[in-house]
């Protein structure tokens, strides 16, 4: 059936205003972004003593062609995958603990999570900085490890980062699985459990598969942030840790066009991930889409 023509555009002017503000704070600089990229713009030109030149390709050919890049690249979706599987991880977890608890610790866990969620990224990193202090951090002590630093080797350094990007980001996951548990009928749960089910194999049978929208919904979610990390990177291991081991693409881009005044390779590194973030987004919209369909 086809809806009248006045009614397919009445949605489009309730999101008028909102599509104005978001195209005035997003496109101009995107577009400032994307030419860059294709320019030569050092601190020559920014400071006016040289004339911009029109590159093409040459800044992504010249960032292709650099091995740190693909180094950087690789070292960010390794990491942002152990990122988004921890918290898949904890957030799940915690969400089937919620139905295990009674009100009072299920009010405490939520206002905690809460908590974590709400907390601005430069804060938390810096608490978690202090909590694994060689000198007078709580970690070591209790682990007997003495003045180790965490943040001296690779490993250690980006599992202190993934420690806190987890923190901050399972609430989210948290309460939207637990928010899907509780539309499964109870029925179902306890046709499992008296078939002999136990709790791993109800939520891998009976509760995954019927919170797979969810799951794939909070799973690119947690892909798209992931990947851009930057405050934790950046405060925790001091701009990309020792000789840049814990660099990210966001990092990475940042120091290209503000620590070594290389603007345009800044810009291409940013039109790189903008491209990658894009296509994740795609996929996200049309599962969304898809699960409309269903639904």
């Amino acid at each position: 059936m086809t809806l009248p023509q006045h009614r397919t555009r009445t949605p489009w002017l309730y999101l008028a205003p909102a599509l104005v503000v978001v195209a005035g704070l997003l496109v101009y600089p995107v577009y400032q972004l994307g030419l860059i990229s294709f320019l030569e713009y050092t601190q020559a030109q920014v400071s006016g003593g040289e004339p911009t030149s029109f590159r093409g390709f040459g800044n992504y050919a010249e960032l292709l062609g650099d091995e740190q890049f693909w180094q950087v690249l690789l070292a960010t979706v390794l990491f942002a995958a152990a990122c988004v599987v921890s918290t898949l991880a904890v957030g799940c977890l915690l969400a089937v603990l919620l139905t295990r608890v009674r009100a009072l610790p299920r009010l405490a866990l939520m206002l905690a999570a809460l908590g974590a969620w709400a907390t601005p990224a430069i804060t938390g990193s810096t608490v978690w900085l202090f909590l694994f202090d060689p000198d007078f951090g709580p970690v070591n002590r209790v682990l007997g490890l003495g003045d180790h630093s965490w943040t001296y080797g690779r490993l250690s350094a980006f599992f202190l980062v993934l420690l806190e990007v987890v923190w901050c980001s399972f609430p989210f996951v948290m309460v939207t699985v637990y928010a899907g548990i509780r539309a499964v009928p109870a029925e179902v749960l306890e046709a499992a459990a008296l078939d002999g089910a136990s709790q791993w194999r109800i939520w891998r049978s009976v509760l995954a598969p019927m919170l797979r929208p969810i799951l794939v919904i909070v799973t690119i979610q947690s892909v798209i942030w992931d990947f851009k990390v930057f405050t934790q990177i950046y405060v925790m291991t001091g701009g990309g840790g020792i000789a840049g081991q814990n660099l990210v693409l966001n990092v990475y881009a940042y120091q290209k066009a503000f620590a070594s005044s290389q603007y345009s390779l800044g810009s291409a590194i940013g039109v790189v991930m903008l491209l990658i973030l894009l296509a994740v987004t795609l996929v996200y919209l049309r599962l969304l889409r898809r699960q409309g369909e269903e639904l």
